[in-house]
Parts: C-alpha cells; structure tokens; sequence
C-alpha cells in the first residue's frame, strides 16, 4: 500500500528521542549559569518561574509564539534588564541553552532505521521545536531539515509539510510523515492527503476519528512495511 511513497518527513521531539531529560538538562545548565552571571535573578525566580515568565510571553506576543528560541532570549531580556543586567546576556544564555538541547540520546531504533531508508527515500525532519539537527547524533540522516521558525509556523499549521512539497516537488500523496503527536502530527497529515505513521513508544491512545495508516511502537516496523513495497 506504500508504494507510491517517494518522501519520509520525521517529528523529533519524542519521535525520534526522548523530550524531557533534554528540556529539564538544558534549563538546568542555564540556570546554573545565570546564577553566576545574574544571581539577583536567580534568588527571586526558579526554573518553574522562567518557565512560566515564557508562557505568558508567548500568549501576550503570539506572533512570535512558534519561534522557541526567539521566545527564550526576549523573554530572558527582559527578566536581565528589570534585575539590572545587560540585555546582552539574554543571546549567550540562549545559545548555551540550545548547545544542551542538541545533547539528544535516540532510540535504539532511530538510526538503523533511517540509515536504511535515506539510501531509497527522501527524508524530512520536521520540528515545532528548537533543536538543531545538524548538532544531534542524527546529522547525516536526513535530506532536509525544518522547523517552525523556518517557515513561520508550527505543525499543526501545514506550513513545515507545504514547505517540502516545494523543496522536494512531490504531491502530499507521495509523502508519509512519522510523528507521535495525534495533533499536531496526525492530523494535518492525514488532511493533506499524507500518508501517516502513528508512534506511541510508551502507551496506545485510541482514537475515534481515523486510524492512521500505520500504528507502531517503534521504528523497526516501518522499515519491514516499506520493504515490501
């Protein structure tokens, strides 16, 4: 059933690695450094209290909302300037949080698998988040590489998945895209006439809507399904 399939696009985020280890890593090393650099900061404010500072930044200024990175350094600017620092601070704690989010450990299962499908398939990653793939273990593993704030959106506006129709110049029926995400993954997908992976790594999620094409609990079974095409 896969055998019009010309092009493979990859969510990252919990698709690919394990999300949370990484976030809760790389707050941690900033906030480690800010207390160093801006210890009246980090007397009144936790992680938690960062962390909600950047919600309501990206409710008040929604615009901006699909641009993490942007989201991290405006937000940190403005906490930096009403305890008295240098604004300027804000873009080297940015760049050192985004160096401990490339510090992503795959499944076991990832890298065999894409190694093994990029020699037959383009491959895509697609992200609403801020890591840089190039920096990861996954560098060499994928054709493209985009994410929300590349095409000033993210999923499950279908921005990111327009995009590499452009790039690739395929139909949206050539294309399957892997994520775990029912939401922001599945659906947009499936609207646009994609084939569509469904990865739940830790529990199964029924839902009444559709089925995806595909249900796994890992990658390995996509490759067995793609070689029979």
């Amino acid at each position: 059933m896969f055998e019009h399939i010309r092009l493979i696009s990859f969510d990252l985020d919990d698709t690919l690695w394990p999300t949370k280890p990484v976030i809760m890593a790389a707050e941690q090393a900033l906030y480690a450094w800010l207390q160093q650099q801006a210890p009246r900061l980090t007397r009144d404010m936790s992680i938690m209290d960062m962390r909600q500072g950047r919600l309501a930044f990206m409710e008040k200024h929604p615009g901006l909302a699909h641009d993490l990175t942007l989201v991290r350094r405006k937000s940190l600017e403005q906490l930096l300037e009403k305890y008295g620092y240098e604004q300027g601070l804000a873009q080297q704690g940015t760049e050192l949080f985004r160096r401990a989010r490339n510090c992503v450990t795959p499944w076991e299962d990832v890298l065999p698998v894409l190694n093994d499908l990029k020699g037959r398939y383009l491959l895509v990653s697609v992200t609403n988040g801020n890591t840089q793939v190039e920096q990861t273990p996954l560098a060499n593993c994928f054709h493209l590489n985009l994410g929300a704030a590349d095409v000033g959106a993210a999923k499950p506006h279908p921005a990111m998945f327009q995009a590499m129709a452009r790039w690739s110049g395929l139909s949206m029926e050539q294309m399957m895209h892997v994520g775990d995400d029912w939401q922001r993954d599945m659906l947009p997908a499936r609207r646009l006439g994609m084939s569509t992976a469904w990865v739940q790594r830790s529990c199964w999620q029924p839902h009444t809507s559709f089925r995806p094409d595909l249900c796994l609990f890992n990658l390995y079974p996509l490759r067995r399904y793609l070689r029979k095409c």
